[in-house]
């Protein structure tokens, strides 16, 4: 969440497309009503947005991303968009809800965004999330380790991503006071669209930290070796099957709260 010009809303369209499609399913955690005013956090292009506006709620999509919400505003142009960080980000009016698909485990300060999602809802107000948790990728994360290191660079340095265990990131729910409802960690293989060429597409998207000092050539080298070592284990019948490990979150904000720390 910290490098804003990561991301490419036109990839992330184009191929990722199925990080949306999966989210549907943690709407129906949220269970956006009429009227109700939703927060989506770390919302991309904006597709989950117009989810909840079809169910008659009225969201408001948060990015750090400037390009993602440029497209975000480009498809949606009823709705309401706006860049900000989700360890500071601040808004005028508090909301009902507060929901996140697919972007709590690239912040690695997890007690900031904790807090900043508490402060943004209203007394009685929901936290909804799906994000990776402990285990997510692991194969690719090992793949990647062993390939940085045979050119002498360190992976776990560049690493963006944070996957904690489930009782670990409920705990600093309960901390800052939320009331835990409900929690799931969850195994999720996940097939890559494309065929041959989806772990590429995967990696271009979501793996830049690991290869930001590496020319063009390297880093084509440096993938393939990759892909190479993940081919035994995650290529199956002409498609690429990442071996993706979920936690998904319902809690509430109590109406009777206890003083923050």
């Amino acid at each position: 969440m910290h490098v804003e010009n990561r991301w490419n809303a036109r990839l992330y369209d184009g191929k990722m497309d199925f990080v949306s499609r999966f989210g549907k399913g943690v709407l129906e955690w949220l269970q956006p009503q009429p009227g109700e005013t939703i927060l989506d956090l770390g919302c991309g292009t904006g597709d989950l947005c117009a989810e909840m506006a079809k169910a008659g709620a009225v969201p408001t999509g948060m990015d750090l991303s400037a390009d993602m919400i440029d497209t975000a505003r480009s498809k949606y142009p009823a709705l309401r968009f706006f860049v900000a960080n989700a360890e500071t980000f601040v808004t005028e009016e508090p909301f009902d809800a507060v929901f996140s698909n697919a972007a709590l485990h690239w912040i690695k300060r997890p007690e900031a965004v904790i807090r900043q999602v508490w402060l943004a809802l209203k007394p009685g107000g929901r936290f909804v999330a799906e994000f990776g948790g402990a285990g997510n990728v692991e194969r690719v994360v090992q793949a990647i380790r062993a390939v940085l290191a045979d050119k002498g660079r360190d992976a776990d340095s560049r690493n963006p991503w944070y996957f904690p265990g489930i009782g670990a990131y409920t705990s600093l729910l309960e901390r800052q006071g939320f009331v835990v409802k409900l929690a799931h960690h969850f195994e999720r293989p996940t097939p890559l669209p494309d065929g041959e060429q989806g772990l590429r597409h995967w990696l271009d998207a979501f793996c830049g930290p690991f290869f930001a000092d590496m020319p063009p050539q390297e880093k084509d080298e440096t993938c393939t070796m990759i892909a190479d070592r993940l081919r035994p284990a995650l290529f199956r019948d002409g498609s690429w099957v990442l071996d993706y490990s979920r936690i998904r979150v319902a809690a509430l904000k109590p109406h009777e709260q206890r003083p923050l720390p």
